[in-house]
């Protein structure tokens, strides 16, 4: 395998060699005939051929790609071009024969040369690309040149979507490289030792900076925390002096602000640095987002210039970010935008902390490299950081921060020799690998990495470039991170055919009716077709396509060519071969079983499998046999098919068998005619009863021993009691009939006419005592009114004079009662 691995790399080598690459017009030539920029690409890229090449041989596939032109729709060579990137046109005039479609022109380059099509008809653009600028790196950097660290700087890639280009990308760190060094300083009361001891950093850090390079410059700034509760006091007297009341030197509460630009005396930094003076705040976190943020894009007011870039992060605690400034009612996001009015971070009460994401972003923007010197008990924190901002570094303060110049030291040696290679601006529809040339640099990835790279020392890169799609010239920038160097790409999709046909309307290829290009011929008006032979007459274009149009759908089912109101299908992907009236129809939409179309077992045949002898089922996937659908000797009792050993039965009934149908209505009602005239010889179908109860076996009994027996009412009121069995197919029955009828009893006219006669009696007896009844309850009404009535008269108590009553009384004088 190892030996394999190898003969691949070297054959790619001699391949890139041998092809070379159209267009370089910067390109130095190597001895075997291809670019140079071609050998190194096929060297960097042999490894990753040679894992292809096991992984295939794994699976038992063929080493070398096949190349596949998969000719979806095409109609053109510029369709043909935009199919896949190894599709190829041939322009050769009577390419195709009469009738065959122009997509027979659209193939891989190896299938039109089978065909006979010369290496000079094939159209078939390929990528490559043209330095632009391609000025030599220097070898140092002297006070009044702008060095060179990277080559080439600019390059015109011509892409054909699919097919990736390779270019080499060289970067060397020159001497003498100009460094500037912001350092952010937290001045939170925790931080009033460490500040002592900065305020005498300036020589030293210069120092340890000459060390580097003659050029290097230092500023210095400082940031607290938002002043707003509850990150600080915001009492009058508290935000004046937010430090302890026996601190006498206290500066009043801000956010960031900018003290010293770049510079390059050490003397201005200390004096301006002992100036500074110690602040606080409430909360543990600081602000310090904030000021990295200001720092990174107020880059005239910092006084960033054409250098390495260094930002000291200095503090003893862990950051705010964003959404924290909810806590304070502050709500408008970062902007990522420059506030500094008056070196004093404006915005710090009204905008929330950056995202870590956000911050990234502005890093390498502006090609700053942060450097976090913090305290032990936050170290932990910032690793996590540092993991999210590429080209950072985190180095541990002591107690007083007396070892701040060797943590830089240490900082700066680890960013520098770290090179990593990146994109800015991709375009959506543009890809990019890297493959370095350097220790565990060669498999492609999205970043390009070189460790231990020293001053000096010249790294290279194979840059691949690939785009998916046409796309209108588009520009991006490649380069090292932490460097202000950067190659600009600009990117130009070749998807067009170039064809160089004659510019003639009258062309004697297209019948003296129309104009060549890229061999197919363009018609003049009125006519159409493949040369142009078919003139419309009375037909216009629009009725001809309706004629290719199925049930109003698309021309030819999108799949063919209407010419003259007929479909010419495509050759189809894959090779399949599409047909039908209006192109419906091809072999390769039917079932796969075991990936294989109709399982190996049949023809397809419009979407449909033509099972060969001894095979059955959707996709042939199985041999032909009912054994497991048979019941005796009947197949899935009659009432389904037998596929692949499985009853498939008729709507209602279940398998195994097809026996029962536990929704279907019950067939008592269905068969009771049949039975009427078989067991009864009467019913509507007696005079046809053997032809229409053909498929009813009948037996009659005495009495049935069933216990739910189907019971249906004759037209002369008495019950048929029968018994229904289903028999194998569709309306067999066997029915058992129970000879005698359940009829009812004859009714007796003796006890319905004496009933009724009574029950006429009795009804006007009752009739009777109800009117009685009615006639008693008024006159009692009417009785009672009246003795009310005469109870309310005044003349009840008088005497009528003319009054004599019938009664004479005598009274005797000598009586005396005794």
């Amino acid at each position: 395998m190892k030996i394999a691995c190898r003969a691949e790399g070297r054959a790619a080598q001699r391949g890139a060699a041998a092809r070379g690459v159209e267009g370089h017009s910067t390109a130095e030539q190597s001895p075997e005939g291809g670019t140079e920029d071609d050998v190194l690409a096929a060297q960097a890229m042999a490894p990753w051929l040679c894992i292809s090449a096991v992984i295939l041989l794994m699976a038992g596939e063929d080493v070398l790609s096949k190349e596949e032109c998969p000719k979806t729709v095409v109609t053109s060579c510029k369709d043909c071009i935009r199919t896949g990137p190894f599709c190829a046109w041939c322009k050769k005039l009577n390419f195709t024969k009469q009738g065959e479609p122009d997509a027979t022109r659209c193939d891989t380059t190896e299938a039109l040369r089978s065909r006979g099509c010369e290496n000079d008809d094939i159209v078939s653009p390929a990528s490559s690309y043209t330095k632009l600028s391609d000025r030599p790196l220097s070898r140092g950097s002297g006070q009044n040149e702008d060095p060179v660290q990277l080559q080439p700087q600019a390059v015109r890639l011509n892409l054909r979507p699919g097919k990736p280009v390779s270019l080499r990308f060289r970067f060397r760190r020159v001497e003498d490289y100009p460094v500037d060094l912001y350092y952010l300083m937290d001045l939170s009361y925790s931080m009033k030792d460490d500040l002592e001891n900065v305020k005498s950093l300036g020589k030293d850090l210069m120092k340890a900076l000459g060390q580097i390079t003659k050029r290097a410059r230092i500023g210095f700034g400082s940031f607290v925390d938002k002043v707003a509760l509850p990150f600080t006091n915001t009492n009058p007297a508290k935000v004046q002096k937010p430090c302890p009341e026996d601190e006498r030197v206290c500066q009043p509460a801000f956010g960031y602000q900018h003290v010293l630009s770049l510079t390059d005396q050490a003397e201005e930094f200390n004096q301006i640095v002992s100036m500074q003076s110690i602040s606080g705040n409430l909360d543990s976190p600081e602000g310090g987002l904030d000021a990295i943020m200001q720092a990174a894009v107020c880059g005239n007011k910092i006084g960033w210039g054409d250098s390495t870039r260094l930002l000291v992060f200095a503090t003893d605690d862990g950051f705010h970010m964003a959404g924290d400034g909810k806590l304070a009612a502050i709500l408008e996001p970062n902007d990522g935008q420059c506030h500094l009015d008056k070196s004093i971070y404006s915005k710090s009460s009204e905008m929330d902390y950056p995202s870590v994401g956000q911050l990234a972003q502005k890093l390498a923007e502006n090609n700053i490299q942060p450097i976090f010197a913090v305290t032990q008990n936050v170290a932990p924190v910032y690793q996590k950081l540092k993991e999210m901002i590429p080209k950072s570094e985190v180095g541990v303060l002591s107690k007083n921060s007396d070892n701040v110049v060797r943590l830089i030291e240490t900082a700066y040696k680890s960013l520098s020799s770290n090179v990593i290679v990146t994109h800015e601006n991709l375009p959506e529809d543009i890809k990019v690998t890297y493959t370095s040339n350097c220790e565990n640099g060669g498999v492609p990835g999205p970043r390009g990495v070189c460790n231990n790279v020293g001053i000096g020392k010249e790294v290279e890169f194979v840059v691949t470039v690939t785009a998916d799609k046409c796309t209108k010239e588009q520009s991006f920038q490649i380069g090292p991170l932490g460097f202000r160097e950067k190659m600009n790409i600009t990117v130009v999709t070749e998807c067009e055919c170039v064809c160089r046909d004659p510019l003639n309307k009258n062309d004697p290829a297209c019948g003296g009716q129309g104009q060549v290009t890229c061999g197919t011929c363009v018609c003049n008006k009125d006519f159409v077709g493949q040369r142009c032979e078919c003139r419309m007459g009375d037909k216009n274009e629009r009725d001809l396509r309706e004629a290719c149009r199925f049930n109003n759908g698309s021309v030819c089912s999108n799949l063919g060519d209407c010419v003259c109101g007929l479909c010419q299908c495509h050759a189809g992907e894959d090779g399949r071969n599409i047909y039908g009236r209006f192109c419906e129809c091809d072999d390769r939409s039917c079932p796969l079983h075991h990936n294989r179309l109709c399982g190996g077992n049949g023809k397809c045949d419009c979407g449909k499998c033509l099972c060969h002898q001894g095979y059955d089922g959707e996709a042939c996937d199985c041999k032909k046999s009912d054994e497991a659908c048979r019941k005796g000797t009947s197949v899935c009792s009659g009432r389904g098919n037998c596929t692949c050993n499985i009853c498939h039965c008729l709507p209602g009934y279940k398998r195994p068998f097809c026996e029962e149908c536990p929704g279907c209505p019950s067939p008592c009602g269905k068969i009771a005619s049949c039975v009427e005239c078989l067991g009864f010889n009467s019913g509507p179908l007696k005079e046809n009863c053997n032809s229409m109860c053909s498929k009813v076996k009948h037996k009659v009994v005495e009495a049935l021993t069933d216990k739910k027996p189907c019971r249906w009412k004759r037209s002369d009121n008495c019950w048929m009691i029968y018994s229904v069995k289903e028999l194998d197919g569709i309306d067999n029955y066997d029915v058992t009939i129970q000879k005698k009828l359940e009829c009812p009893k004859p009714p007796d006219l003796a006890a319905i006419i004496g009933g009724s006669f009574a029950g006429v009696a009795l009804i006007g007896l009752l009739l009777l005592l109800i009117l009685k009844g009615i006639i008693h309850m008024k006159d009692l009404k009417e009785f009672r009114r009246f003795e009310n009535e005469k109870k309310k008269a005044k003349w009840t108590n008088a005497d009528n004079p003319l009054f004599k009553t019938a009664t004479t009384t005598v009274q005797n004088p000598n009586f005396s009662g005794d």
